[in-house]
């Protein structure tokens, strides 16, 4: 998604904080409530973030923010606490200018549309939480060994913010995403030291892990959808099962990833893609030509090559099962690319997979 598409805006919380929100794509509103590691200005562009961005508003206009503290809403002498970002997401609602929405949630933010579902009844008309959690890990019944763990994350976490060790500086990258590409990893790292400051960060991170919506979530009354993945380091998917529990009619379902966030090569996306547009109110959808291509512009092995390719396979993978040399699938990936006019496999499996590639069972 073309990072010119989206609109940025500013909009005040109750105690005068200017908190900056963006939307982009068309269709009924969704609001994403997302944790704090965000910057409207970078995420577009962002590897890890793009394809969530492009999937989200490909049948929505799609309303995201930037926490205060965070990005550019405003950073210095904020008070951070759970009311007073409530009062960010009710501001951004209220400035969107949008009545009933869809919620979707992660992380820290499927604690706040819960809440906005609980305060607010019949606003939010289905909510999707994502990797959520009742309480936080520090509000959790721990044993002592287990807080001096908590503890000691939190000060590598803070220690290594500015340190130029790249053993410091990936070590709350690699707990999020242990599975991600080079790329990956190295722009989430520069993404994290330019959505906040390390001050706000410590502050921020502390107060995720004290919250706790344990006596609240049970109240949701909205069609709700639980995701967790299944093997991630950040919440425990015990978690995410519980808050699907405690709420009436919720379905879960677990994707088997390490990753807490889902990346767009990982097969699991498909599965994801598909069960959030299964629950989420479909709005009309012009025929997929990404960039003006066609199916039909696609040769007999290209439309082979793209299927196993929005499957998340690597070119490796894709000559084995075609029985083609690696460089004969490279040739192939660089003809597509050049055919849906982008630059990056990501972008690639996420149009493919809105073309209906991608979710065939491979053997």
């Amino acid at each position: 998604m073309a990072h010119s598409s989206q609109q940025v805006r500013f909009c005040r919380s109750r105690d005068g904080t200017r908190i900056a929100y963006g939307t982009c794509g068309a269709g009924p509103p969704l609001v994403w409530g997302a944790h704090w590691v965000h910057h409207l200005s970078y995420d577009c562009d962002n590897p890890v973030w793009s394809a969530w961005i492009s999937f989200l508003s490909r049948r929505h206009t799609l309303i995201r923010y930037d926490l205060r503290g965070c990005g550019l809403s405003d950073r210095d002498g904020v008070e951070l606490s759970f009311e007073k970002l409530f009062e960010d997401l009710e501001a951004v609602i209220e400035a969107a200018g949008v009545e009933t929405f869809a919620y979707f949630g992660m992380a820290f933010g499927a604690a706040m549309g819960a809440t906005f579902a609980v305060r607010h009844p019949g606003r939010v008309s289905r909510l999707v939480l994502y990797g959520t959690q009742t309480r936080g890990r520090f509000a959790r019944d721990i044993t002592p060994d287990e807080m001096q763990r908590e503890i000691a994350e939190l000060t590598i976490i803070e220690r290594g913010w500015q340190n130029e060790n790249p053993a410091y500086g990936q070590f709350f990258t690699s707990l999020h995403i242990p599975d991600a590409t080079a790329e990956q990893t190295r722009t989430y790292n520069e993404l994290l030291r330019e959505t906040t400051s390390q001050g706000n960060a410590m502050r921020l991170l502390r107060m995720l892990w004290e919250q706790d919506v344990h006596e609240l979530v049970p109240q949701v009354r909205c069609p709700t959808l639980v995701l967790h993945p299944r093997r991630n380091s950040i919440v425990p998917f015990d978690e995410g099962r519980k808050v699907a529990t405690l709420i009436a009619g919720a379905r879960f379902v677990p994707l088997d990833t390490r990753n807490f966030i889902l990346l767009p090569q990982e097969p699991e996306w498909a599965r994801f893609v598909a069960e959030v547009e299964d629950f989420l109110p479909a709005a009309s959808v012009k025929p997929l030509h990404a960039a003006g291509l066609l199916l039909e512009d696609l040769t007999p092995r290209e439309h082979d090559v793209l299927e196993l390719v929005a499957q998340g396979l690597d070119n490796g993978t894709i000559g084995s099962r075609l029985a083609i040399s690696e460089r004969t699938v490279r040739n192939h990936v660089s003809a597509i690319f050049s055919k849906f006019g982008a630059t990056r496999r990501a972008n690639v499996i996420v149009r493919a997979r809105e073309a209906g590639f991608g979710r065939k069972v491979s053997g």
